[in-house]
């Protein structure tokens, strides 16, 4: 498996793991327009994508979108957009697409928000530390 960070001139291989994932959770397709917006987002690295690649096959990906951090004055990130494909899951590469892609992003902390029935999952690719409870603003 190699890991690469992926730019805007894979948006294809990208997108269809997009769609996957909204598949497989439930929810509607991306429209056409979030593509676009997907693309223009990368462009202008408001987030960045990692992936793993099986030759050129897009197996699984994440995301990190970046902010700065007064806890330690440094560069942080959120990790989102996790997706392995079935093929390829249980087989390791979510553990090395995380790692991959904390030490690529240059990021002085990468934390992760999560529904309870997830936290199992994200301990075992890596995630350790608990920090509390997450709340989104409407």
């Amino acid at each position: 498996m190699d890991y690469c960070r992926i730019s805007s001139d894979k948006i294809n291989e990208l997108w269809e793991l997009q769609k996957a994932y909204k598949n497989e959770i439930g929810e509607d397709a991306p429209s056409e327009q979030d593509m676009k917006a997907l693309g223009k987002a990368i462009e202008r690295e408001v987030i960045e994508f990692y992936g793993a690649f099986d030759g050129d096959k897009l197996a699984g990906c994440c995301s990190v979108t970046k902010g700065f951090s007064t806890f330690n004055y440094a560069v942080s990130g959120v990790f989102e957009d996790f997706y392995i494909t079935p093929k390829y899951r249980h087989s390791g590469i979510a553990r090395e697409l995380v790692s991959y892609a904390y030490a690529e992003s240059k990021v002085g902390s990468l934390t992760v928000g999560c529904a309870d029935c997830d936290v199992k999952m994200y301990e075992a690719i890596g995630f350790s530390i608990s920090l509390g409870n997450m709340l989104a603003y409407e």
